[in-house]
């Protein structure tokens, strides 16, 4: 038979077997079953405009999986990743060398959302702005001028060395508010218009998932003319899209727009002769009010509930006087909209700012929420489906609530379950899509993540990693840890882990659950009775991407991180030989819309704890373990210290969720594993003798 005339799933098996083109066009290849099993699922799945859901463990190479059949089927293809990394790793790297080893003339295209392009137009405002703030920033500033001299793709990834959280990005990049569009002078040069064109005319378009949700929630960031299009939707890091789905199906409000905006209204009267004193007071008058709102909510908790904000009366008075101001400026703009494309930008900012700030200030929104923010944090994380609290005044499925930054805050609505709009989308869409992940089953079983993408009997696969993990890995819990709750835990697990860092020589992640126990470890491994000997690197004395190589480099560090080190952290090979996880990741009992969704589920007569609870931790859990082994060549040890694990009955849904590592209790195991590169005598990890059922009723208090 031709092999024009064979299946995609044979064509793109046969790619990835021994003596395929990928074995023979990319040097290091080495054929998976799995990986050829994953990319035969997902063939058919774009054959037949079918949905599939496939955990892919680590090493199966799901990347050039479903890249060969995404490439071989030809169809309009759009991939999105979890990260803007990724996204450019996989255009850059992995997406060229499949291309050019099949031979495909298929064009492909990165687009990203437009805070990640240089505008011109902003650029040419910010020449005029007042003095900057430091010398360093003035430096930062001249390398933009002088690298939009010479950029032809305006991505402002290419600005090696610029800090991220630098505050001239956003002065020199648009928003969907302050765009001009087409009105805007250097229209025909517009980096993300040139962006936008290139994807349309792609066959491949290499997204991430923010600018994903962002069109698929119509906030217009520039790909709304290539998704009607598409044939084929590959969600990879697929884990992550429900939690981001909540945040782009969401509204809100923050500090910095609205300090920007009363920056950019004065900015815009330089080109109006005598608008200046007409803008000038009120938008004074937006910034003090945007910083006294910031001050009056010094003493609140990080994050919290509407309620919990407006209980503060000073609080409640700066968002009036929030309200003021922003009307102050819009009125003040309304009789110069048409003396500038910018000026009438603005004034539809203050006017967009201020329905956000009043649905929110008003309640005007659906949703359900907890009145008592302490409960959680009083009977710890598993107590918090329990509580039994009143509800907020809004109603339905959204919850209200506000997050504090160092300088800034966020007033947000979250809707609770994102499952609609997203069936809602995928189907309008009359396309195939792939949802796959490292990190998608609970136990095995797909369900959770069904659910909250809104997948009703998707196919599904799991393909698991190809490691040898009886000779490359052992998990080890110690012994006689007190519960997490104790005061003295987490000196019990410094001297706990530190025998097992003697006998790795360090090279170790400690992954935390929260930055207080992150905090507490940091201080023991340097001034406690036994100081860590090897280098240390701690979560936020650096940038991360900084703290990464430093420990890289180091040959035999120890990183102490939290939630952010658990994914998208690839340190291969000897530099990184043992991953600690201090406890069980189950998700802040302070957060507010994860209590509201716990509560939601409990007005339907779900189980808070099975049901969302247990599924996130899990998943959570597997996203850490997933550090350690990364190659066929890696080894090390897994050390997890929370004796729930074993204590409860739920524990052994974590056990059966992991890789099938030998277990062991003897810090003599761990020793012999090191020493000799050889495979330990692995004991059987026992169960406590406190024992419960796997699922707890949600009425009964828990640890």
């Amino acid at each position: 038979m031709d092999a024009r005339d064979a299946s995609l799933a044979a064509r793109s098996r046969d790619a990835l077997v021994e003596g395929g083109l990928l074995a023979e066009r990319i040097p290091a290849f080495r054929p998976r079953a799995a990986q050829q099993a994953l990319s035969m699922a997902v063939a058919e799945t774009l054959d037949q405009r079918a949905t599939l859901l496939a955990e892919a463990g680590t090493g199966t190479g799901k990347t050039f999986a479903y890249l060969v059949p995404a490439l071989l089927s030809g169809l309009k293809t759009i991939v999105s990743t979890g990260t803007r990394a990724l996204q450019d790793q996989l255009f850059h790297r992995d997406l060229p060398r499949v291309r050019d080893a099949l031979g495909s003339g298929l064009r492909s295209a990165l687009l990203k959302g437009r805070s990640n392009y240089l505008c011109l137009y902003r650029l040419e405002q910010a020449r005029g702005a007042p003095k900057l703030a430091t010398r360093e920033q003035i430096h930062q500033f001249q390398r933009i001028v002088a690298w939009a001299g010479r950029t032809r793709m305006g991505d402002v990834a290419e600005l090696d060395g610029l800090p991220e959280d630098t505050p001239l990005l956003p002065m020199v990049t648009s928003t969907v508010d302050n765009c001009l569009g087409n009105e805007c002078p250097f229209w025909s040069e517009c980096f993300l218009v040139q962006a936008r064109q290139r994807a349309q005319a792609a066959d491949v378009v290499v997204v991430n998932h923010h600018l994903l949700l962002a069109d698929l929630a119509l906030k217009q960031e520039g790909f709304g003319e290539i998704l009607p299009g598409a044939q084929a939707f590959i969600v990879d890091e697929a884990h992550q899209l429900p939690e981001l789905a909540a945040q782009f199906f969401g509204e809100g409000l923050s500090a910095r727009p609205l300090v920007e905006l009363a920056r950019d209204a004065v900015a815009e009267c330089r080109d109006v002769p005598g608008v200046l004193p007409v803008v000038q007071g009120p938008a004074a008058e937006l910034d003090a009010a945007t910083r006294t709102l910031r001050i009056a909510m010094e003493g609140l908790p990080p994050r919290g509930t509407r309620y919990r904000a407006l209980y503060a009366p000073a609080v409640e008075e700066a968002l009036h006087a929030l309200d003021e101001a922003l009307v102050h400026l819009r009125d003040a703009l309304t009789p110069l909209r048409e003396a500038s494309p910018g000026l009438d930008s603005c004034h539809a900012r203050a006017a967009l700012c201020l329905g956000r700030l009043r649905r929110w200030n008003d309640g005007a929104a659906s949703g359900s929420m907890f009145a008592d923010d302490d409960a959680g944090e009083a009977h710890g994380v598993e107590a918090v489906a329990a509580a039994d609290v009143p509800a907020d005044a809004a109603l339905g499925d959204s919850v209200l609530w506000y997050e504090l930054t160092p300088r800034g805050f966020r007033l947000q609505r979250t809707p609770l379950d994102v499952s609609a709009p997203l069936r809602a989308h995928r189907e309008l869409s009359r396309a195939s899509w792939v949802f796959t992940s490292a990190t998608l089953t609970v136990d095995g079983q797909f369900d959770h993540i069904a659910a909250r993408l809104g997948l009703e009997a998707p196919r599904t696969l799991l393909a698991p990693s190809p490691f040898d993990w009886e000779r490359q890995a052992l998990c080890y819990v110690p012994p006689r840890l007190p519960p997490p709750a104790s005061p003295g835990y987490t000196a019990a697990l410094v001297d706990a882990v530190l025998p097992v860092l003697a006998a790795s020589d360090g090279r170790a992640f400690l992954l935390f659950a929260s930055h207080r126990a992150l905090r507490e470890t940091a201080a023991l491994l340097r001034d406690g009775a036994r100081p860590c000997p090897w280098p240390l690197f701690v979560q936020g004395e650096a940038p991360r991407h900084v703290l990464l190589q430093r420990f890289r480099d180091s040959g035999n560090g120890v990183l102490l991180g939290a939630a952010s080190f658990r994914e998208g952290v690839d340190v291969a090979g000897d530099a990184l030989s043992v991953v600690v996880i201090d406890k069980l990741p189950f998700a802040a009992p302070d957060d507010p819309v994860f209590e509201a969704r716990l509560d939601a589920i409990r007005r339907v007569g779900g189980n808070p704890f099975r049901d969302e609870q247990l599924p996130q931790a899990v998943i959570a859990l597997k996203q850490g373990v997933g550090r350690l082994i990364r190659t066929e060549r890696d080894r090390g040890v897994l050390v997890l210290c929370d004796p729930r694990l074993l204590g409860k009955g739920y524990g052994s849904v974590f056990v059966d969720s992991l890789p099938p590592l030998p277990r062991t209790r003897d810090i003599a195991d761990v020793a012999a594993f090191f020493a000799d590169r050889g495979v330990p005598a692995a004991a059987t990890m026992e169960q406590d003798s406190r024992t419960e059922s796997p699922f707890p009723n949600p009425e009964s208090p828990r640890p």
